[in-house]
C-alpha cells in the first residue's frame, strides 16, 4: 500500500486501466468528531461539509472520471451493477465493465474488498463487515463479476485488525456453523469473548472461489487514529471511501 496525498493506493498487479484508491480521514473540511475528510452523509455530519469533501475527491484523485456511485449500505449481500445504481440504492457491493463509472463503498472498521480481473475488463468493490461476510457478500460480488475466480485479483483494504475486533461467542458460532475452518480466525479474549480476524475470514471465503491472488490485509483502522476512522474506537465518526473504476 503506497501513501499519497491523503489517499492510499493498493499495491497489486492490476492492469494499468484498473484504477483504485482508498481515502483516509485527512484532507477535508469536516469538524470534530468527523475531522476531516468524512464522505458519509448518514453519520450526523454537516451535509455541506460532506458535499465539500466529496467535491475534494476530484482534487485528491485528478483522474477520477465521475462522481462515485454511492450506495445505501445495509450489511447485506446485494451486489448491484454501477450503471444501474440510483442514488440511495440499497446494496453493499457494486461491479462494472464500463469505463468511467466509479464503484464505491464507505467504511469505518468494516472490510472494503477491491476486485478486478487480470485482463482489466471488469472491476468491483464490496463492503464486508462480519455480517456481510457471514451472509455471503464476497460470494455474491465475485459471481456478479462474471469471470472465473482464478482470473481475479483481490485486495483487502483498511479494516479493524485482529488484535482489536472483539466479538461474542454467537458471532464465532455462526461462522463455524458455516465452515469449521473459520475457527482459525478467532482467538479467545476472555469472559466469553473472541478476537476476530476479518482479513482471515475474507481469505477463507475467497479460497473456495479460486481467487488465489489476495493482497492487502495489513492495516488496522482501530489502531491508527491519524489516518482512519473507526466506529468501534470512536462511536460517532466519519467514513472513508474505497473506490475502483476502469479508465477509458
Amino acid at each position: 500500500m503506497s501513501r499519497g496525498n491523503f489517499v492510499l493506493l493498493p499495491d497489486w498487479p492490476a492492469p494499468a486501466r484498473v484504477r483504485a484508491a482508498v481515502t483516509t480521514r485527512m484532507g477535508g473540511v469536516s469538524r470534530s468528531p468527523y475531522d476531516s475528510l468524512n464522505l458519509g452523509n448518514h453519520v450526523g455530519d454537516d451535509p455541506l461539509a460532506v458535499a465539500a469533501n466529496r467535491e475534494r475527491l476530484h482534487r485528491l484523485l485528478p483522474d477520477l472520471p465521475a462522481t462515485p456511485r454511492w450506495l445505501a449500505q445495509v450489511h447485506g449481500t446485494r451486489c448491484i451493477r454501477a450503471e444501474e445504481a440510483q442514488p440511495g440504492a440499497e446494496a453493499d457491493a457494486a461491479v462494472t465493465d464500463r469505463p468511467g463509472l466509479v464503484c464505491a463503498v464507505l467504511t469505518a472498521d468494516c472490510l472494503p474488498l477491491l476486485l478486478c480481473d487480470r485482463a482489466g475488463t471488469v472491476v468491483g468493490v464490496a463492503h464486508a463487515g462480519w455480517r456481510g461476510l457471514l451472509a455471503g457478500v464476497i460470494e455474491s460480488t465475485v459471481a456478479a463479476l462474471g469471470r472465473p475466480g482464478a482470473d481475479m485479483l483481490a485486495w483487502l483494504g483498511p479494516a479493524i485488525g485482529p488484535a482489536a475486533f472483539e466479538v461474542g461467542e454467537e458471532v464465532r458460532a455462526a461462522f463455524l456453523a458455516h465452515d469449521p475452518v473459520a475457527a482459525s480466525a478467532f482467538r479467545p479474549a476472555g469472559d466469553g469473548k473472541w478476537l476476530c480476524d476479518l482479513y482471515a475470514l475474507a481469505r477463507q471465503r475467497l479460497a473456495p472461489l479460486d481467487v488465489v491472488w489476495v493482497g492487502g490485509g495489513d492495516l488496522c483502522t482501530h489502531s491508527d487514529s491519524r489516518h482512519f476512522y473507526s466506529f468501534r474506537r470512536d462511536g460517532v465518526t466519519g467514513r472513508m471511501a474505497s473506490l475502483i473504476w476502469l479508465a477509458g
